[in-house]
């Protein structure tokens, strides 16, 4: 509630962290459905004789799902609502976990990441867009990094879980375990690690059914005395009453046509909606994300000690993403960017002369770190807010999902040609070619990316139209 001096109540702040936590949630399954299979490539490989092709068939089964998933959300959002289609995507999440344990071939694997992608590229545009839709100006950057920062622990537990499987099997496990469960938790412990992402999924589904619409869309709808409800819970009845007039004014000056991005101004916000998407992509970050036990593997080291360096790397990509979530709404998003931008570029042409060099043990480790800390406070959690800030209300759901389908048909490309890259090309000149491909970022944040922070999403609507008046 709010008091009568105006100052937002410890409640309606513990409510707005509520329901932006259960939204986050879609993050952490999204974090840990993506990185869980690092730990299983080895065991699949062995089990199913995996060429490369196969690998990165696998691998990128969740990313085409991803994509199908991305494009779906946007036009199922927009008709029924934010929080009906998260509950979907939280029933692929669990529907996912259940079948990738209990394949008995590939082609059952492949088509179970599959429908898990259809949840992660559906969540990884509705959990954002919900996060800010709901959140006031002053913390709505924190807020949205919220998002990143979930997926980043779903990636470390996905990792620490692992490890904790892979060595419990040769331990306990393989004493303690029988019947059904040393199946899956020891003769084929990648199937216990797939299966326990199925415990999250429970949890997301269920704690949907605690949270509201979101105000945004439920004015869209025509239904302003629900939409008034909810912001009263979260900024209070005076706030409110301010934030529901723009957005009565914004939606009276908007279209419910895409075509609305191709006016001048607003095709800026659309570039930008693609390109940042795009270089967040080719940074090579998924490559970390989905392959680093086997980059580890490449440099030497053996499995347990590749999952384990894998495990420290997701470490530090929370630790960092903390950081933007700390500072993102002080210092703004331009900043961010270009200086994880900058770092990103100087640790992948490192890690391209220490490969080049042979010199892959400790030296490996810190540039790897270097390289995750970089990006977990930039193109982690920044092109996630952007996406979510700078759309019209009426179309933000189709139009992040032109954003978010970048994202995932991005990742995809990469994840397929990447196995081949390692084998064939060789990881030095791979890690080369991801420095060349995202250096370009530095120029788009800098001449096109306008700063957000502490600002309305209808100011920065209106920004866009006064910026195409003046084209």
């Amino acid at each position: 509630m709010e008091r009568a001096d105006g100052v937002v109540s410890a409640g309606t702040r513990g409510y707005l962290a509520a329901i932006s936590f259960v939204a986050a949630l879609g993050g952490f399954l999204f974090g840990f459905d993506t990185a869980v299979v690092s730990g299983t490539l080895e065991y699949l490989r062995s089990q199913f004789s995996l060429t490369p092709v196969m690998e990165g068939i696998v691998v990128s089964s969740a990313l085409v799902g991803c994509m199908m998933g991305a494009l779906l959300a946007g036009s199922l959002s927009d008709r029924f609502g934010r929080k009906a289609s998260l509950v979907v995507s939280a029933v692929l999440f669990l529907v996912s976990a259940a079948g990738c344990a209990v394949p008995p071939d590939v082609g059952w694997l492949i088509v179970a990441r599959w429908l898990g992608g259809l949840g992660i590229g559906m969540a990884s545009m509705l959990s954002p867009m919900y996060i800010a839709e709901v959140s006031p100006p002053h913390v709505r950057g924190r807020l949205v990094a919220f998002y990143q920062l979930a997926i980043t622990i779903g990636i470390v537990v996905a990792y620490f879980s692992n490890v904790w499987l892979q060595w419990m099997s040769q331990h306990s496990l393989a004493d303690l375990a029988a019947g059904p469960w040393r199946w899956m938790l020891v003769d084929e412990v990648w199937r216990g690690m797939f299966g326990i992402g199925a415990l999250p999924a429970v949890g997301f589904l269920v704690s949907l059914f605690l949270v509201p619409e979101t105000p945004r869309w439920l004015a869209k709808q025509g239904r302003w005395s629900e939409a008034r409800q909810v912001l009263e819970r979260i900024v209070g009845s005076r706030e409110a009453d301010r934030e529901l007039g723009e957005i009565r004014q914004a939606l009276g000056e908007e279209t419910a046509s895409l075509r609305q991005l191709l006016e001048p101004g607003l095709r800026i916000a659309l570039a930008i909606g693609i390109l940042l998407p795009f270089f967040s992509q080719v940074s090579g970050i998924n490559a970390i994300v989905y392959y680093g036990t086997t980059i580890f593997a490449k440099a030497g080291w053996e499995l347990s000690a590749s999952l384990g360096g894998q495990a420290y790397v997701g470490f530090v990509n929370v630790v960092f993403t903390l950081v933007a979530v700390a500072v993102v709404d002080r210092f703004g998003r331009k900043p961010l960017l270009l200086a994880g931008i900058a770092g990103l570029v100087l640790a992948l042409i490192s890690a391209a002369i220490l490969f080049a060099l042979e010199l892959t043990n400790w030296q490996l480790v810190a540039i790897l770190m270097f390289y995750v800390a970089c990006f977990a406070f930039s193109l982690g959690p920044i092109p996630w807010i952007i996406i979510a800030e700078i759309f019209p209300t009426r179309i933000r759901g189709r139009a992040m999902a032109v954003g978010t389908f970048t994202i995932w048909l991005t990742n995809t490309l990469v994840m397929l040609v990447f196995p081949t890259l390692r084998d064939e090309v060789g990881p030095a000149r791979t890690f080369a070619l991801f420095a060349v491909l995202v250096a370009p970022a530095l120029l788009l944040t800098w001449l096109l990316i306008p700063e957000t922070k502490g600002r309305s999403l209808e100011d920065i609507e209106r920004s866009w139209r006064r910026r195409g008046g003046s084209d």
